[in-house]
């Protein structure tokens, strides 16, 4: 369980970031799902809900999602049930129970980048961006790239296109942590295969996201680009699966995906 000495509810984002930054240790407060689960002493916490940071929003070109924007707020949005084949609510739909999604947060997860997560899978695949105070807009496949940095993620954006979407998960029980997902996307020729849960962090196939776009859509084609991602990525063992299980699901997950968008 984890010891909070100081709590604090700032007005402002630039007053949440300048207590972030005064001690190491001062920690920023999503669902505090995973934080339940660790032993750790915070110096100060802070609690952001007083930031109006849990809108799903939408304009002619984007939608916005809110750092403190929940999992069950993602799963029941009729905004994003209506783009991308409805993805996200998919992605989210089977993590724990409906009491779990209800305080598990869009901000946390993402900036944590968690390898385990379905929602930064499914998130990948799209064009979306993450916004922080300090950093600025990121595109999500380069925020997952590098480093942790002490910053606040504001929200995520993602560019609205004619984009067809598929997401798959094999659990080992309802309600599991994935052994591995998949998620699929297509704009016009364009392709892009995300794959997480390796256990490592989602990454895209960008060679078999790139063949699958220059080639003839044939079932021999998606046999192969199904191999080649199997092949391009790596994977690794853990309690849930070994990676040669894991290497095996890719293949037939990313086919299921591709045959999904292309119907």
């Amino acid at each position: 369980m984890f010891q909070i000495k100081n709590y604090a509810i700032p007005n402002t984002i630039e007053e949440a970031y300048q207590l972030l930054n005064e001690k190491r240790a001062n920690t920023l407060l999503g669902g505090c799902g995973f934080l339940k689960m660790g032993k750790k002493t915070i110096p100060t916490a802070i609690d952001l809900s007083h930031l109006g940071l849990d809108k799903i929003k939408e304009d002619e070109n984007a939608i916005e999602i809110g750092a403190m924007t929940s999992f069950r707020a993602v799963e029941v949005s009729s905004i994003l049930n209506d783009h991308f084949d409805g993805i996200l609510p998919r992605a989210v739909k089977e993590i724990l129970g409906v009491q779990f999604r209800n305080v598990v947060t869009v901000g946390a997860t993402v900036y944590s980048r968690y390898g385990f997560s379905d929602f930064i899978t499914a998130l990948l695949a799209l064009d979306a961006y993450v916004i922080l105070y300090k950093g600025g807009k990121i595109p999500l496949a380069a925020f997952l790239a590098q480093g942790c940095q002490k910053d606040i993620l504001i929200k995520i954006v993602i560019l609205k296109k004619n984009t067809r979407a598929a997401f798959h998960a094999m659990r080992n029980s309802q309600g599991d942590y994935a052994i591995l997902n998949v998620a699929v996307s297509k704009e016009n020729n364009e392709f892009k295969i995300a794959v997480g849960a390796r256990p490592q962090r989602a990454m895209i196939a960008r060679e078999a996201s790139k063949l699958l776009g220059e080639g003839q859509l044939s079932e021999a084609m998606i046999e192969e680009v199904s191999i080649l991602a199997a092949k391009e990525l790596t994977f690794g063992s853990n309690m849930r699966g070994t990676k040669e299980y894991r290497q095996i699901l890719c293949k037939a997950l990313v086919k299921r995906g591709i045959k999904e968008v292309l119907s």
